[in-house]
This record gives structure tokens, C-alpha cells and sequence, in this order.
């Protein structure tokens, strides 16, 4: 089976809040790209972006808001082509339209566990609005025009989660891998970091989408049959 991963879009309403960073008509032909050369299109959470409105706490508002941004991406992603799996900044989505937290799919005898990974951050995890509550500060210093400030607390947040590429040093992978073998999936997909990367864990393989906001376009392919797994950071 083939099958692509994106995530991290965090499509929102137009503005200097929004992080998406692409022209929809762009992305669009990107999204026909995908649906011409895989199977499935799993969407891995963080897609809309709910929790950047000008006021707090309105999450179902703001996932109406971004989608009526960009309908046509919007209408697209509801076809059966799609596979929506939420994140922690698009969580009003498991409420709202059903999106599971995780995705299992076998095929070709390979055993795939798809999750955000958000599932693995303290923060989120015991003090959920405060981490909603950073997000939202987050949103205006942007529209204060502090791009810079905004991008070094970035860098200390993930400095704090200790996410990087070496699989051995890496607690998010550690963290992924445990949660595969819970499951007997052989393989596990995450986004939430924003770091595309492919990692052996032994038997196991970690693999994490990056991102497609702020102007990137990264995803990964699966292919069960041929046994390929690869990160893209272009199409």
C-alpha cells in the first residue's frame, strides 16, 4: 500500500497569526500530487489551527473560522482519499468531527501506528491549558510584529521536549518506539515536532512528517509492498 503522511499544516483564519504560509492554490496542486501517487493521504494532526484567535477558549469557532479561510482544502480533505488524525492544536477535532487520537493500518503484512505524538509532552499531558494558553501569547506576539522573539522561544521549547535526530539521545523516538511495541505495530508515524526524520529503533522503525507550515513542504511515503520509507522535504 501506498501512502503519504503531512501534518502540522496548522491552517488557520488569514492574518499574521496564521502560520500555514502557503497560497491555497499552491498547496492545492501539491494535495493532487499526493492523491495522484499514493493510495491514502493521512493527515496527522495539527491540520487546523484552533487555538490562535484573538480571544481564548473558542476553539469549535476557530475550526469553523479556518476552514471557511480555505474551503477548497477544506472540501478536499473530507473525501475518502484523507485520513484525519488530530493533534493537540487541532484537539476540538476529535469532539467535533470524530478524528481519532491514533490510526492503525496493516497492510502487505506490515503493521503501521499512526499518532500526533502531543500524547508525549508534559505540558499538554498535566497542564493542558497552559500549554493552550502559550500558543494564544504565542499568536500575538506575532501580530506584534516580535517574529523574532516568537522564534527564540521555539528554539528553548524544543530545547525543553530534547527533541533531535540521534536516535539513542532522542526521548520523543524513545517515547514513540514504547507506544509501537505496546501496540505490535512495526513501524510508528508522528508529527508534532516539525523535525521530518526516518530512525531504526532495532526491529522497529520511527518515522516523524515534519511539517507543512510556514512556507515548508515536507511529507513522508510509505510504500508496504516495496518496503520504502522515505522523508521529503519537496515535491
Amino acid at each position: 500500500m501506498k501512502i503519504a503522511v503531512i501534518s502540522d499544516l496548522h491552517l488557520g483564519p488569514t492574518g499574521v497569526a496564521d502560520l500555514f504560509g502557503h497560497d491555497d492554490s499552491e498547496f492545492l496542486r501539491f494535495l493532487k500530487f499526493l492523491e495522484r501517487n499514493f493510495e491514502k493521504v493521512v493527515l496527522l494532526g495539527d491540520i487546523w489551527e484552533t487555538l490562535t484567535g484573538r480571544l481564548p477558549g473558542r476553539p469549535e469557532r476557530e475550526l469553523e473560522s479556518a476552514r471557511q479561510s480555505h474551503p477548497e482544502i477544506a472540501r478536499i480533505f473530507s473525501s475518502p482519499k484523507y485520513a484525519y488524525v488530530h493533534g493537540n492544536h487541532d484537539l476540538v477535532a476529535g469532539v467535533v468531527e470524530n478524528a481519532p487520537d491514533e490510526l492503525s493500518i496493516e497492510a502487505d503484512g506490515v503493521r503501521l501506528l499512526f499518532t500526533h505524538g502531543h500524547q508525549n509532552d508534559p505540558i499538554v499531558r498535566r497542564a493542558r491549558w497552559a500549554s493552550e494558553l502559550g500558543v494564544w501569547l504565542g499568536a500575538w506576539i506575532r501580530r506584534f510584529g516580535l517574529g523574532s522573539l516568537y522564534r527564540a522561544i521555539g528554539r528553548m521549547d524544543m530545547l525543553r521536549d530534547g527533541t533531535q535526530n540521534d536516535p539513542s539521545a532522542c526521548p520523543f523516538q524513545r517515547w514513540a518506539v514504547e507506544v509501537a511495541k505496546l501496540k505490535s505495530a512495526d513501524v510508528v508515524v508522528t508529527g508534532h515536532t516539525h523535525l521530518a526524520l526516518r530512525a531504526e529503533h532495532g526491529s522497529r522503525l520511527f518515522l516523524n512528517s515534519g511539517s507543512c507550515a510556514e512556507g515548508q513542504t515536507t511529507f513522508l511515503s510509505i510504500d508496504t509492498r516495496a518496503g520504502a520509507y522515505a522523508v521529503h522535504k519537496s515535491w
